[in-house]
């Protein structure tokens, strides 16, 4: 899934291209209408040696023009009520690994558009494996044959204080590693990062909110009170998946060798390494046929290439109609030889007695009036006073942090009991997961 963003802009190029009449070849406009059933299929299958639930997802490409929505956090909006990346998932799909070796392995439905194996396994070294799919109307696909073509380990994952080419000083991600057997010219780094979430404003106490009713008359009826917290919401961890390509090619090097690949740069003033972070580098010998794929992905995706003359099939997946349809098929199914290796660092280790990155919002305290007019009154003309504490504890846009302090917020003309803060500013599963992962040290 995480090259899913990437194929979809590509979409977008293609789009743009028949818009603007660039000089490629024609793209038949109704692969990329509404129907989603008539939308390119895209496939992304990475296939791995070592045993695990493998995983296919599939979904179908899109002209939509919000396909990745890009948003400013706003402190007042509910969190149920964001806008999310939207993607046009596959559902209701068959699909199975077959190996000429007379293996058969086949995938269910975990969640809309992901399968994982029902079984884990490992691709075998010298084992051509295709992937076979029928979707929920019946079209039936199949890869071209795969193979694991060699492996490498990963010898060592570090991280060295660093300047990157824009002057930007931060943390560099690097890797080393040697070649085991097989083809081990190609190579695809891939990596999930978590990092550690302290909320900078919590309090252990929080708002409970019953019987509220804002229509009341001749005021709205509720019930108030600043009770112990039941859920821990002050440590979080995120994990995030790379969502970029980085590739290497020994090509031409004779020994094979890696030695201090970056696979990533993270700014000094990047607040995912305020406290304590964690990388998971997976390096992936590849196929020359996928490290092209992967490449032309790459370069097509940028945005200063959109009106380049790249050609439309470069990008073409390695599966197609069983039944020799013509039909665009975005995506790739590759079969790699991994090696991962997991590394924690903390800021203060490359940045002695220097300031830790800002939390990345505004996290300011205000102290609005405990409750408003009610809605239902005929009388009342606008109120000038801010969104009461009730009406943000009943939209879940604010945290308690304590009772009114004049230190912390200057009487205003509507003051209000408690001194409040953005609820992101104190609690913490706004931005992660409140359990620590298994392999968390801290």
């Amino acid at each position: 899934m995480k090259c899913v963003k990437i194929i979809y802009r590509v979409i977008l190029c293609f789009v743009s291209l028949v818009l603007f009449g660039a000089c490629v070849d024609e793209l038949d406009i109704e692969t990329l209408a509404n129907d989603v059933e008539s939308s390119p299929l895209v496939i992304e299958a990475i296939l791995i040696d070592e045993v695990i639930h493998q995983k296919v997802f599939l979904s179908r490409g899109s002209q939509r023009l919000d396909l990745e929505t890009d948003t400013v956090y706003n402190p007042n909006i509910p969190p149920s009520s964001r806008p999310i990346d939207s993607v046009d998932t596959e559902s209701g799909a068959m699909v199975r690994v077959l190996g000429d070796d007379g293996t058969e392995y086949a995938f269910v439905e975990s969640e809309a558009g992901l399968y994982l194996s029902n079984q884990p396994f490992a691709l075998e070294f010298g084992t051509s494996y295709t992937l076979e799919i029928v979707t929920r109307n019946g079209e039936e696909y199949v890869s071209d044959p795969v193979a694991v073509p060699g492996r490498s380990l990963m010898t060592n994952v570090y991280a060295e204080r660093a300047t990157n080419d824009n002057g930007e000083e931060g943390i560099a991600i690097y890797v080393d590693s040697e070649p085991q057997e097989g083809n081990t010219k190609f190579y695809r780094y891939t990596y999930e990062e978590t990092y550690k979430i302290v909320s900078p404003l919590w309090s252990p106490y929080e708002f409970r909110l019953t019987d509220y009713d804002p229509c009341a008359l001749p005021s709205p009826t509720y019930n108030l009170s600043v009770v112990p917290r039941e859920v821990e919401n002050r440590v979080c961890y995120n994990t995030v998946s790379s969502n970029s390509i980085v590739q290497l090619s020994t090509a031409g090097n004779p020994e094979g060798d890696i030695s201090k690949q970056m696979v990533r740069f993270i700014g000094k003033d990047n607040f995912i390494i305020s406290e304590r972070y964690s990388i998971l580098v997976q390096q992936q010998v590849q196929s020359a046929d996928a490290f092209s794929f992967y490449a032309n992905l790459d370069n097509f995706s940028q945005s200063e290439n959109i009106f380049s003359q790249v050609q439309p099939g470069a990008i073409y997946a390695n599966v197609f109609r069983k039944d020799g349809t013509n039909e665009n098929v975005l995506g790739y199914v590759s079969a790699v030889g991994v090696s991962d290796q997991r590394l924690f660092l903390n800021f203060e280790d490359f940045f002695p007695g220097e300031e830790r990155p800002e939390f990345p919002f505004n996290c300011s305290y205000q102290s609005p009036p405990e409750s408003h007019p009610s809605y239902c009154s005929q009388n009342s003309g606008p109120n000038p006073c801010p969104l009461s504490v009730i009406e943000r504890v009943d939209l879940g846009t604010i945290s308690y942090f304590s009772a009114y302090d004049e230190v912390l917020v200057p009487l205003a003309s509507c003051p209000g009991p408690f001194v409040v803060v953005p609820r992101i500013c104190g609690d913490c599963t706004l931005l992660g997961s409140n359990v620590k992962p298994d392999f968390w040290i801290d």
